[in-house]
């Protein structure tokens, strides 16, 4: 069983063969409704993308608006993951990938075969995995969670029920805490939640004392014991819309910033730091690889795309089935307006 990324043809055109006087954002357009195609983006997706695309949101809201959406072309601006779950989910349509190494640390961190190994020692275990893995991961587990409903989930399964918990350690003991369920976890962790220092957040909180901090599940637990609010990228938008609070701290990848200034616009938002007192290793480096000219160059060259053998398709849909039948209503997510861009 596999997942495949099928790279671009040996004739497909490159970032040089683009010409420069060329209006991306027009084509983009344009090539979206000749393909009958729509454009999903993560939240930590460039600005640009994210006002271009068709709905904006977290794994969680572009799971269903996967699943939901007719169209016969889906480009996932965000990671191989992400891609992942819109096949599993939609087979019949043509998935794109603006770039094939947009990949993620977390599924990095979670080896299929060696995670394979680890659920056949600990057989009585529940296995729960974050989606962020691999379609092969998503194989191996019996339910898939999101950051947004990864408690509400933990919370229906019977208590007398051993769970373990893959591949996020830090949700997966902030899961722990929050539901008193003693989790047996995978030694992953996200490459940019790790980044955040906690010597240099509480330097940030001493400049702006009347700052709340909004933080992801995903942060080490020296972060998450000084947020006023933990919760999943949609969470945080809304925390950030219903606080009184001015000045807010955000501990997550700070492309979220682009959409929490739309909704707050009179508020004042400070990316948590890193060690050297800044927030640039906050960005997700896999996250940045898709551009406006990859989105473009994908819809010209109909790839990357995105390829699921059937049995490793069903076996990954099983778990995400489960994961949609037990979840919470959908979110909100930002639809896209075919006038807002036009002069």
């Amino acid at each position: 069983m596999q997942s495949t990324v099928i790279p671009q043809k040996a004739d497909a055109l490159g970032i040089g063969d683009i010409d420069p006087t060329l209006d991306l954002e027009d084509e983009i357009n344009r090539l979206r409704k000749e393909l009958g195609a729509v454009i999903l983006a993560h939240y930590y997706q460039d600005a640009e993308i994210q006002e271009l695309a068709d709905f904006v949101g977290d794994s969680l809201d572009l799971s269903r608006r996967a699943a939901e959406t007719k169209a016969e072309v889906i480009i996932f601006c965000g990671v191989r993951f992400m891609a992942e779950v819109a096949k599993i989910l939609s087979p019949e349509r043509i998935v794109l990938l603006p770039d094939a190494e947009a990949g993620c640390s977390l599924e990095e961190s979670c080896p299929p075969e060696a995670f394979r190994a680890f659920c056949q020692k600990h057989p009585d275990h529940l296995v729960v995995s974050y989606i962020n893995c691999s379609a092969e991961v998503k194989a191996l587990s019996d339910i898939i969670v999101t950051s947004a409903n990864a408690e509400a989930i933990i919370r229906q399964i019977p208590e007398d029920q051993s769970i373990l918990f893959a591949p996020d350690r830090h949700l997966g003991a902030y899961l722990s805490r929050k539901t008193g369920r003693d989790l047996l976890l995978w030694p992953g962790a996200c490459v940019v939640h790790e980044q955040f220092s906690e010597r240099e957040l509480i330097r940030l909180k001493g400049r702006y004392p009347e700052a709340v901090v909004s933080a992801h599940p995903e942060c080490p637990e020296a972060i998450l014991n000084h947020a006023d609010h933990i919760g999943s990228t949609s969470a945080m938008l809304k925390f950030v819309s219903e606080t009184p609070a001015h000045d807010i701290i955000v501990a997550t990848e700070p492309h979220l910033i682009h959409q929490m200034k739309k909704a707050a616009p009179d508020k004042t938002f400070h990316p948590a730091p890193g060690a050297d007192g800044t927030c640039s290793c906050a960005n997700c480096p896999f996250m940045e690889l898709n551009t406006m000219e990859k989105l473009y160059l994908s819809m010209i060259n109909m790839g990357p795309r995105i390829e699921i053998s059937d049995d490793l398709r069903l076996a990954a849909k099983k778990p995400l089935d489960r994961m949609l039948e037990m979840s919470p209503p959908a979110s909100k997510v930002t639809p896209f307006d075919p006038h807002a861009n036009v002069a």
